[in-house]
């Protein structure tokens, strides 16, 4: 008798042991349940590519389990371990055909028809600018502007600069490496750019200039995803130099809620910010309408969202009551959200064959490394003068040599810092509109 009360003794110890055990923050027991039946659905083949909860059950089972795996490789788990696994590592899987075709068809076909990144990225900037204080936000945002022209002059100096030493010519080395790089991404960034030099080039069609420079934005995101990790080290071992998600130290800031934990969270509050957020992506599709046929102008759906919320924020619309639930919708958006978008990006978005062809070229690797590793250096040392913390400065603005939202995504998990989120899409948006702009000027006047 006392055997067997000592055995069970011991496997009671042992599955309390195992419930105590986490995916992410999922309990192992309710990972199991999820995982036996998303290998029953598979083998049965009775995957329907057309259902949400499906297609977030399955970007579920890899994203936290890859995302263990990455936060517990030596030194990798250190310089976003995690992000790189989730992201890169389904994108190799897909290349090898190493997922389910089933699993690959429900993850495509929910990130291209549901705009799920759009969803993403409009309830993480609602749920940070809401929770911001309005004085930082407008000197923070306008000193980041000034940063952004500075790191796009020095980053085409010195990429340029390096191509030529390699022995390229200038004009391929800028337009067809560092423009590509800081024109913040690949839809609103190398489709412009290519479609822009297609139009002053004789003889090279878009398709053929678009397949040339998207390699380069794609390693070009990788590096920057690599030193947000370092930076994150960096702010580790030197804390003066970092705000942990804030850009400046302000007596007006108060709110220091977007990284509490133990704050009292009110589920009303909430979803008010979540309401916020769906009313201003109303307006922002109104507005996107309005302006396309009123004056042809089409502005990129981010842009106007942050044009909007920056602009309501910084004028005081915004409710006080709604900036503790704007912090808890941030909260919700990256811990429920970010891993699952990663794998998305990593199955749906990010092309093996692309990423893997630029490393053929060493001197455009090199060129690559030296053009973002410029913004990341000149973004550092500008922003300690002019009083912002240097590592979240630097993570935020190499956003612009990030593959758009998803690059920016990226870039700032990696880094811990997705408070950043809305000077991060500054940094994607307006610092690649700066260089598409003068990229396409310059080249028109040297056809």
């Amino acid at each position: 008798m006392k055997n067997s009360a000592t055995q069970d003794a011991a496997q009671h110890a042992m599955l309390d042991k195992l419930k105590q055990v986490k995916i992410g923050f999922i309990p192992l027991p309710i990972y199991l349940v999820l995982l036996v039946g998303y290998i029953g659905i598979t083998i049965l083949d009775v995957v329907p590519e057309k259902d949400m909860l499906v297609s977030l059950g399955v970007m579920t089972v890899f994203a936290y389990l890859l995302e263990e795996v990455g936060a517990h490789i030596p030194v990798l788990k250190s310089l976003g371990g995690k992000v790189l696994v989730v992201t890169f590592l389904p994108a190799f899987l897909v290349y090898k055909n190493w997922l389910p075709t089933s699993t690959v068809k429900v993850v495509s076909s929910f990130m291209s028809n549901n705009n799920f990144l759009m969803f993403f990225i409009t309830l993480l900037v609602v749920g940070s600018i809401a929770s911001m204080n309005r004085v930082t936000l407008v000197k923070a945002t306008s000193r980041i502007l000034l940063i952004l022209i500075l790191c796009d002059i020095a980053g085409s100096l010195v990429g340029t600069g390096v191509g030529m030493l390699l022995g390229m010519t200038a004009y391929k080395a800028y337009f067809f490496i560092v423009a590509p790089i800081m024109a913040g991404g690949v839809g609103e960034g190398a489709m412009p750019l290519s479609i822009g030099y297609a139009a002053v080039m004789s003889g090279m069609s878009q398709d053929n200039i678009f397949g040339q420079i998207l390699p380069c934005v794609m390693l070009g995101s990788l590096v920057a995803v690599l030193l947000s990790g370092v930076l994150k080290k960096i702010g580790e071992i030197r804390p003066a130099l970092t705000g942990n998600g804030k850009l400046i130290d302000s007596d007006d800031e108060k709110l220091d809620n977007l990284k509490s934990s133990n704050k009292t969270v009110s589920i009303e509050k909430t979803l008010t910010a979540g309401v916020l957020a769906i009313a201003i992506y109303f307006l922002v599709v109104w507005l996107s309408s309005v302006l396309k046929s009123a004056v042809g102008i089409q502005l990129p759906a981010p842009v106007i969202l942050l044009l909007v919320l920056m602009g309501a924020k910084m004028l005081g619309y915004i409710p006080k009551n709604i900036e503790t639930g704007g912090a808890s919708l941030y909260g919700f958006t990256v811990k429920g959200v970010t891993p699952s978008l990663l794998f998305g990006v990593g199955v749906a978005k990010t092309d093996w064959k692309e990423l893997i062809a630029v490393f053929q070229n060493p001197a455009a690797i090199l060129t690559i490394i030296a053009t973002v590793f410029t913004i990341v250096i000149t973004a550092f040392v500008v922003s300690k003068i002019l009083g912002l913390y240097p590592v979240d400065t630097a993570i935020a603005v190499s956003c612009c040599s990030g593959q758009g939202g998803t690059g920016a995504l990226a870039i700032l998990a990696a880094g811990d810092r997705m408070t950043l989120m809305p000077f991060a899409q500054v940094a994607v948006r307006l610092g690649g509109a700066m260089t598409v702009t003068v990229a396409i000027f310059l080249m028109g006047i040297l056809s």
